[in-house]
């Protein structure tokens, strides 16, 4: 049973779970979608063997692989702003009609404590709670969009939303592959973990057959 984001299901699992399930059929896969802060929740009440989640404060509680390091930017629909060659401050960004995801989102407080920790307050004019939803509103005009570049790589390459140049970067996050250190993965969470892990190490290529011939038990 795994746990992730609706995000990272689509943009960075999806794949990898078709690619695994072609391996390995007769290991049964369930997915619980949820905010990171959900996921981990799931996972410490044991209702989830993995979480795909940012990498959590009290991380000596977990196991942690990290599968994807992701960067924040704003976005815009091309016709939005008569200049995007512009380089935008943070006050600049914080004054302009934001669409950012809802409240309890790790990325809305994150981007939150950073420009708290620089004397900023930022206030939406629209919160969302589908990562998808907020680059469609942001292509139709509604606003800037803080993004995961990782997770918008379609809307991008169409050119169908453009990013904002900006003089500051919104630290880094990573998302990792977590399990409680004090309880031992099933035999099918350890092939699935090796799996996604070797699958990090290659470009994943659709036309590739991955099998690990490791023990089951192996921890």
């Amino acid at each position: 049973v795994i746990g992730a984001s609706d995000t990272v299901t689509k943009t960075y699992l999806l794949s990898r779970l078709e690619a695994f399930h072609e391996a390995y059929p007769g290991i049964r896969i369930r997915i619980r979608n949820g905010t990171s802060r959900a996921v981990l929740d799931y996972l410490n009440a044991g209702t989830v063997d993995i979480a795909f989640a940012t990498e959590p404060k009290n991380a000596a509680a977990y196991q942690l692989r990290r599968c994807i390091v992701t960067h924040t930017i704003f976005v815009v629909a091309p016709d939005y702003l008569p200049d995007l060659t512009h380089v935008f401050t943070m006050a600049e960004i914080a004054a302009l009609p934001l669409i950012l995801l809802e409240q309890q989102a790790s990325s809305r407080k994150h981007l939150e404590e950073f420009f708290r920790e620089n004397g900023l307050t930022i206030r939406p004019e629209i919160e969302l709670g589908s990562h998808n939803l907020l680059i469609s509103l942001a292509r139709i005009g509604l606003g800037v969009a803080c993004v995961t570049e990782e997770f918008s790589q379609s809307g991008l390459g169409r050119g169908v939303i453009v990013p904002l140049r900006t003089d500051f970067e919104v630290p880094p996050r990573a998302v990792s592959m977590c399990t409680l250190r004090a309880v031992s993965p099933t035999p099918a969470a350890e092939r699935f973990m090796a799996f996604i892990t070797e699958s990090n190490r290659m470009s994943y290529d659709p036309g590739h057959s991955y099998h690990f011939d490791a023990d089951l038990n192996e921890n």
